[in-house]
């Protein structure tokens, strides 16, 4: 009996537990508290919220008087309004442009993660951005990060209403998008862009839901599937905008410089237009944008996707005024 007893009081209690831990699973795969949180910060001193057409973006309107050159800048996998997206849109206003710095997913009312984006909302934000008192409507070049750069080369291809490109740790294809929620295994969840409602052919990841190093999953998704990197390969011929690349060697995210040098060769071969790779060998993921505030918190993760914090402020430091002396040149002009 005593032997039963405890059978019985351990089936209940191991029920009980089961019970525990079934709900604690239900519960953390909705709420999925690994997946980062998306930002949306608000617009700073100068700036505005922009609503309008569907948009959810900061414009930051030029200083002074008059018409001037435009900038539409874009996070990456982020999503969101980060502080990185709106804190280079912010940058280059100092700089005498219009800016805006645009939400493509993520916030609030968007879709919750990157898959079948309409590129169409690029085309709406332009045409926005060309409306705007203090737009030169012939001066509109875009910058963008990561992913972001992925669509900045994208948008240029099918617009000639960009005038120049400034695309840091770019891309030279269209890859299945990203779901945060799941970005610890890099699950293929479809195309991250769409056009005219269908799907823009891109390169699967090769092992979805690996644990292999990121940056490894990217480079063996192109050397498995030459045939699905031909089909999803950016026509950057097709854009008559100069392009400046910028990416770190050491990149551990994606192999931004093997990449980068890829659009480089397909524009030179198909008589595209100039493009530039600026490649940093100590720097990485965050190769890119404005010097970074030594006492900032931000400058003590530089280094986070690649290379060394040093290397990465250096590359910064190099590429920020070449940046701007690009865009001066093809922008002010």
């Amino acid at each position: 009996m005593a032997g039963r007893r405890v059978v019985k009081g351990c089936g209940i209690g191991c029920a009980g537990l089961l019970g525990v831990l079934l709900i604690v699973a239900v519960v953390l795969a909705i709420w999925k508290p690994w997946a980062p949180e998306i930002e949306v910060v608000e617009p700073a001193a100068g700036g505005q919220r922009v609503t309008e057409d569907g948009l959810i973006g900061n414009f930051y309107p030029a200083p002074g008087s008059g018409r001037a050159p435009a900038i539409l800048v874009l996070g990456g996998s982020e999503g969101g309004l980060s502080r990185r997206s709106d804190g280079m849109a912010r940058a280059l206003a100092a700089e005498g442009y219009s800016t805006l710095a645009l939400s493509y997913w993520g916030a609030p009312g968007q879709v919750p993660r990157m898959e079948e984006l309409p590129l169409e909302t690029f085309d709406t934000a332009l045409a926005w951005l060309g409306r705007q008192e203090r737009v030169d409507p012939d001066r509109i070049g875009i910058l963008g990060g990561s992913k972001g750069a992925e669509a900045a080369l994208l948008v240029a291809t099918r617009s000639p209403d960009v005038k120049a490109v400034v695309a840091n740790v770019p891309s030279h294809v269209v890859w299945a998008g990203i779901d945060l929620a799941e970005i610890w295994r890099m699950v293929n969840i479809g195309s991250t862009w769409s056009l005219g409602g269908h799907p823009v052919p891109y390169v699967p990841y090769a092992q979805s839901g690996s644990q292999q190093e990121t940056v490894e999953l990217y480079r063996t998704s192109l050397s498995t599937q030459p045939d699905a990197e031909a089909a999803a390969t950016i026509p950057v011929e097709t854009s008559e905008a100069p392009m400046l690349l910028v990416c770190g060697e050491n990149d551990t995210l994606w192999p931004s410089c093997e990449m980068a040098r890829k659009v480089q060769t397909r524009a030179e071969i198909h008589d595209g237009p100039p493009v530039q790779v600026l490649a940093y060998p100590d720097a990485g993921h965050f190769a890119q944008g404005p010097p970074a505030d030594p006492a900032s918190e931000h400058y003590q993760h530089l280094a986070d996707l690649g290379g060394t914090i040093e290397g990465n402020q250096a590359a910064r430091q190099d590429s920020w005024p070449k940046v701007l002396t690009f865009f001066e040149k093809n922008l002010q002009g």
